[in-house]
């Protein structure tokens, strides 16, 4: 789907928050409705406390952006210094994606490319040549492919957790 409303993206804040899980939740309601539950599960994050305490983190701790189409909440990213515990650190500075997600009402605007592209655009700003991000990267390798198309190379993969959650770093140079 294609559309020609102008997304615009503004520095995003604590007072956001409730809007961020709403996009979660959106999304993970999306990806169960299609039986994909390995990449968030079901249960919606505003009821899973763990959830709200590491979007409340990254909100805080952050810089994140929130992406509107005609004022209304569209996606949202934050952007820091480092990855999370999980993934190495690199020897020199970068910019990571976290949290990245979009309201499925507005899937096909673009509103995802938007904000990485804004992403790359701070990080550049920043005089910052490495941008990277993670993600789930089980069943179809959807959403790797999906960071690919969005000029992200696909660096290392790692297993996370009991469950041995499949994850993908990809980095972009900016």
């Amino acid at each position: 789907m294609t559309t020609n409303r102008e997304i615009t993206i503004r520095g995003g804040g604590t007072g956001d928050i409730p809007a961020i899980l709403g996009m979660f939740d959106s999304a993970v309601a999306w990806l169960a409705a299609q039986g994909r539950t390995g990449q968030w599960g079901s249960t919606p994050w505003s009821e899973n406390p763990k959830a709200v305490a590491m979007v409340e983190r990254y909100v805080a701790e952050g810089s994140p952006f929130v992406a509107e189409v005609a004022g209304v909440p569209a996606g949202t990213l934050t952007l820091t210094d480092s990855p999370g515990s999980y993934i190495e650190a690199v020897d020199e500075p970068e910019r990571y994606v976290h949290l990245l997600a979009s309201d499925r009402r507005f899937k096909g605007y673009g509103v995802g490319s938007a904000l990485l592209a804004h992403a790359a655009e701070v990080t550049r700003d920043a005089g910052i040549s490495l941008l990277r991000v993670d993600c789930y990267a089980g069943d179809d390798r959807k959403l790797v492919a999906y960071y690919e198309a969005n000029g992200f190379t696909a660096t290392e993969a790692f297993v996370v957790g009991e469950n041995n959650w499949p994850g993908q770093v990809l980095a972009r140079r900016v």
